[in-house]
């Protein structure tokens, strides 16, 4: 294996954040490994509903101005959908007000408030990325690859053992033995894809008083229907009564969802954290680790905002 360089970097796992990350540093001109336990194609990046919009993460503000640095950077990419696997799509975040979001709505083109002929209640109607995350993965490491960089599945147990000057610590869920922190917990998430009935607009609906979440989501060749938010839970196992009741919840609002022929059901646990964590820390032996976890439900909403940051936390002049 060669050895480390002065100007190398090895980004700990390749999640949709940390290969966002690796792409950044690689075509900055940085040379960049990604070492991860798992292929990308294996991590809850890849079963992500994945629609852009800032959920579930902490701070508000950063997190917001994360996110629109990422947005604008999938709408250059949806141009490509084939390609990148991102498109804009149409759709209705239910039981949410516009007022109630704060300036940086007002740069997200199309916002505006649903009629009642669109959704019953408050809601509003935008166009957003949703992204097509097996597809996405595989553009950010064939970008990664392209750049120079290098992807080796190695499992970490230990950020001291990291041989590179340079450690960018993506790792998520696994912050929390790794680091250790433990602030950071699973939030578990559960989908069902279907064969899609015709259905080309997404939908997000909110029940307050039962504590769900119930969406909609078109992909190519599929239908993603979520969701749930199951604190602490550690189970990748689907349940079968769960997944029953996500169909019917999706039927109630799409009638045409229901007896549509089931595909798979997939399990992702969400990194939440308080607040994300990025940050430069520095070593007792001089070596420089930057965090970049902890972003929940909206990893893939804030992924380039993040990686940008932490390039700047490098002094790394990011372009991409």
């Amino acid at each position: 294996m060669d050895q480390p360089g002065n100007d190398d970097v090895i980004v700990v796992g390749s999640g949709v954040v940390g290969l966002t990350t690796a792409v950044v540093l690689a075509e900055a001109g940085r040379r960049v490994r990604v070492w991860t336990r798992e292929p990308a194609g294996r991590t809850t990046s890849a079963v992500a509903g994945a629609l852009w919009w800032p959920y579930r993460i902490e701070p508000k503000a950063l997190a917001r101005s994360w996110a629109l640095t990422s947005h604008a950077v999938y709408e250059e990419l949806a141009a490509r959908p084939e390609e990148t696997g991102v498109r804009v799509v149409e759709g209705v975040m239910g039981e949410t007000r516009l007022d109630e979001l704060g300036d940086w709505a007002a740069r997200v083109p199309g916002l505006r408030t649903a009629t009642a002929d669109e959704y019953p209640g408050t809601a509003l109607w935008a166009r957003l990325p949703l992204i097509d995350m097996p597809v996405h993965l595989r553009l950010l490491q064939d970008r990664f690859r392209r750049a120079g960089g290098r992807i080796e599945e190695r499992t970490v147990t230990d950020l001291g053992e990291v041989g590179a000057p340079v450690v960018v610590n993506c790792t998520g869920l696994g912050a929390r033995s790794l680091v250790p922190d433990p602030a950071v917990r699973p939030v578990r998430g559960q989908l069902v894809l279907v064969e899609n009935p015709g259905i080309g607009e997404w939908l997000v609906s909110t029940d307050p008083a039962a504590g769900t979440t119930t969406y909609v989501f078109p992909q190519p060749g599929r239908l993603v229907l979520g969701g749930t938010t199951d604190e602490d839970d550690w189970s990748r196992e689907p349940d079968p009564e769960v997944a029953a009741a996500i169909v019917a919840r999706c039927a109630a609002l799409r009638p045409e969802i229901a007896g549509a022929r089931v595909l798979d059901h997939r399990v992702g646990l969400r990194p939440v954290r308080d607040a994300v964590r990025l940050e430069r820390e520095l070593l007792p032996d001089g070596r420089v680790v930057v965090h970049n976890y902890g972003h929940g439900g909206a990893g893939v909403t804030v992924a380039w905002g993040c990686a940008r940051e932490a390039a700047t936390l490098l002094g790394v002049a990011a372009s991409g």
